[in-house]
């Protein structure tokens, strides 16, 4: 007779094709249910904070939601600050615990619905009779929501004798959201007829206008009104036509491309959320640009916005070329004037710096040169941030996972590997990531390395430190002892897991990676590169954080 364990892997396996974990006393009859019942495939990593970003990972890279899974306790515990994570981004996911028993807590229990709940994740905990119900709505709550849920089972019910898997429902999913009433028509007939007046208008979209589908009517709206435009940084090659785009805005945009957001005179953006790295902390546009934001947040998001749409991006662009059409609106001719090359020119610097140490631009640039196009850039948080992200240019807004950004986060990086390599099983993956994040997540080097096997890169920045501590308190005065990190040689530690780790201390070191990238996947091993990078060249977006803190 099927326990409730059962109930719980039949309903998610009808939904949710891949499940991440660690195996523990609060889910070990989960876990066995879904590996021996079911045909979703099921992936062990090594610590439970990486299941749950093997998860976000697998969501940001593919679309498709994914679970995660750990014991109750300190496996629960251990996840809370992936699951922070994929609140504060919007990720959808479930993460299926083991919980304290119906009786009450045991002495190594915890109140994780309180836990989950000071992070913003509902918990949804299941019954004997409503396991499968139970689990359903917790998979829809995540996808209606663009939220992480908890599924919790409870020791005691785990095994309860359940009957046999009743029909399993279908998650609905949420529909667009459509502008609404007089005044979302009055705004829309607003802002087209100050497109259409516009003499140098600019779009700027982000990860929301991806997710909504909206890259061929923002392409027909660019066209419409002559638009330059650009992206966040979650939200790239959402506009088709990259002639008259200058890539990502805020701090890890080109100056060029920057000087010319500036230069608006109308400023549509959407589907993003404007946080202070897009917004150059206030400094992306001029204070006499009329910024108007489209989304599905309730309200602007950003005091410089002065005006705002709630409605899905694509509706809401659709609707604004109706109207550009009905006025007979033509376009500004101002990207037409524009050189976008040249608005897109970076530093990319000298092998060394003055430290002896390789500068990291120019690490970044020849790796740039050596990575295979078809590539999806894992990055981890902390200062290196900067040189993935302006030196590495990806295909579309999947290609680029940065998981820890949304919660300031470091030490995700490893775990994400696994998820972002079966998102998108032909693509190559890189990893970026520092020496102080890359220890924190180094108990996941094997699972990247057994997952992504010779489709997977690791780049680890080792500059000895904690760079964006160094550079903002350091500058500051503060004591560095307690920001520097002893030399660790990461290829050592890839070696020892099955990779092939190169300490790159050179320019021509990296010929390592061009060799690899001749050969093809399945006779190649994943690959690490421990490059010893100089901490006193500074990333222009941390430049902007030292700006606003000094």
């Amino acid at each position: 007779m099927p326990i409730v364990s059962a109930h719980v892997a039949a309903a998610l396996a009808a939904h949710i094709d891949h499940v991440f974990g660690v195996m523990g006393n609060g889910n070990a009859y989960f876990l066995d249910a879904l590996v021996r019942t079911t045909p979703a495939d099921y992936t062990a990593v090594r610590h439970e904070a990486g299941a749950v970003v093997a998860a976000d990972a697998h969501f940001r890279a593919s679309g498709r939601i994914a679970a995660a899974t750990a014991t109750y306790g300190a496996g629960f515990t251990n996840t809370l600050t992936a699951l922070a994570e994929a609140v504060q981004a919007h990720i959808p996911l479930v993460l299926v615990v083991g919980d304290e028993p119906t009786s009450g807590p045991r002495p190594w229990d915890v109140d994780q619905i309180a836990m989950a709940s000071a992070v913003g994740a509902r918990t949804y905990t299941v019954g004997r009779t409503d396991a499968v119900a139970t689990t359903v709505i917790a998979i829809e709550h995540a996808l209606a929501y663009r939220v992480p849920t908890v599924l919790a089972i409870p020791y005691d019910v785990a095994t309860l004798e359940a009957g046999p898997v009743p029909p399993i429902p279908v998650p609905q999913p949420r529909a667009p959201l459509q502008p609404a009433g007089p005044f979302a028509a009055a705004a829309i007939t607003d802002l087209a007829k100050a497109l259409s007046t516009a003499r140098r208008p600019f779009l700027l979209a982000g990860r929301g206008a991806w997710l909504a589908g909206a890259g061929e009517a923002l392409g027909a709206l660019a066209s419409r009104v002559g638009a330059v435009t650009a992206s966040s940084a979650l939200g790239r090659g959402v506009f088709p036509d990259t002639r008259y785009d200058v890539g990502v805005a805020g701090g890890f945009g080109a100056d060029g491309a920057m000087a010319l957001a500036r230069e608006a005179d109308v400023a549509v953006v959407f589907g993003a959320s404007l946080n202070q790295f897009t917004m150059r902390f206030g400094e992306l546009f001029a204070p006499g640009t009329r910024v108007v934001q489209v989304d599905i947040a309730p309200a602007a998001t950003h005091p410089n916005v002065g005006g705002f749409i709630r409605g899905d991006a694509a509706i809401v662009a659709a609707a604004l070329v109706a109207e550009l059409d009905a006025l007979g609106a033509t376009g500004s001719g101002w990207r037409e004037q524009i050189d976008v090359a040249a608005a897109l020119a970076r530093d990319a610097g000298g092998e060394y710096a003055a430290d002896g140490r390789l500068d990291p631009r120019a690490v970044a640039v020849r790796i740039g040169q050596l990575l295979p196009e078809d590539r999806v850039v894992v990055s981890d948080g902390g200062h290196f941030l900067g040189w993935s992200n302006m030196y590495w240019p990806v295909a579309s807004a999947d290609r680029m996972i940065m998981v820890g950004t949304a919660f300031q986060a470091i030490g995700l990086g490893f775990g994400s590997v696994a998820g972002a390599a079966l998102a998108q099983p032909d693509a190559t993956v890189v990893l970026t990531t520092g020496d102080g994040g890359g220890l924190m997540a180094v108990a996941d080097l094997e699972t990247a390395v057994r997952v992504a096997g010779g489709r997977g890169i690791a780049v680890v920045w080792n500059d000895g430190a904690y760079g964006a501590e160094v550079n903002l308190y350091g500058l500051k005065g503060l004591a560095t002892e307690p920001m520097l990190i002893p030399d660790v040689n990461f290829a050592g530690l890839a070696d020892a897991v099955g990779a092939d780790g190169v300490v790159v201390r050179s320019l021509a070191d990296l010929d390592r990676l061009a060799e690899w990238a001749q050969l093809p996947a399945d006779e190649r091993p994943f690959l690490l590169l421990d490059c010893r990078i100089s901490s006193s060249v500074i990333a222009p977006y941390q430049q902007e954080i030292i700006r606003v803190n000094s």
